[in-house]
């Protein structure tokens, strides 16, 4: 009987041993290597500004590859198109260009891009005379050319025509000219290089001083 009693209690303490040591192999499996949870952070695809994107590895939107942000090119509009030629990027300013024996006077108006980038311009700009009578809107003629690409420091010109004053009098006398660049509001007021005044006519006649297009006076250096 004493046997007995010896033997299962030595079973007892055997089957304690052997549940101890599951109970440790089992949390060591569940544990994490604190070496291994801290290379992990240290290396992982993180959302941070200018920083990888967590799924492709490739550098987030809107940053160079530096974490720098990328600038639009100069004359640009910020989505890598060349931007239109504003009042403000273009030194304008006008010449007589009249020819001995043409029927009409002409005003080559010159307009040079000065702001730093490439611009885009094309169609007709608005030409008013101011007269001692008023204001005169030129009237458009001819077709407009396809978009042009005015490159940084370049020029081109359009041609202003006006009936030349040769009655004999006094005529309309021209004061000034105010030119408006294609699809700006902004205007410049510039002086008057033509001949000094227009035929004095019945009533108003609009269409006697005509605006060609963007390139019609031809293109400078």
């Amino acid at each position: 009987m004493r046997a007995h009693k010896l033997t299962f209690a030595a079973l007892v303490v055997a089957a304690g041993l052997s549940l101890t040591a599951c109970q440790n192999d089992d949390a060591a499996v569940g544990q994490t290597d604190p070496s291994s949870a801290a290379s992990a952070s240290a290396t992982g695809g993180g959302s941070g500004s200018g920083g990888p994107d967590a799924d492709s590895g490739k550098e987030s939107a809107g940053a160079s590859p530096g974490g720098k942000d990328t600038a639009a090119p100069a004359g640009s509009d910020g989505s890598g198109k060349v931007a239109k030629c504003t009042t403000d990027g273009l030194e304008i300013t006008a010449k007589d260009d009249f020819i001995d024996g043409d029927p009409d006077g002409t005003v080559a108006v010159e307009l040079k891009n000065r702001s730093g980038g490439d611009c885009v311009i094309s169609g007709f700009a608005g030409v008013d005379l101011k007269t001692a009578a008023g204001s005169l809107s030129a009237t458009r003629t001819g077709a407009p050319g396809d978009p042009y690409v005015l490159k940084d420091g370049k020029t081109i010109a359009f041609a202003i025509n006006y009936p030349l004053n040769e009655t004999g009098g006094s005529g309309v006398r021209i004061t000034g000219l105010v030119v408006t660049p294609p699809n700006e509001t902004k205007s410049v007021t510039l002086a008057w290089p033509g001949r000094g005044s227009l035929p004095v006519t019945d009533g108003s006649d609009a269409g006697s001083v005509k605006v060609g297009p963007i390139g019609s006076a031809g293109q400078g250096g």
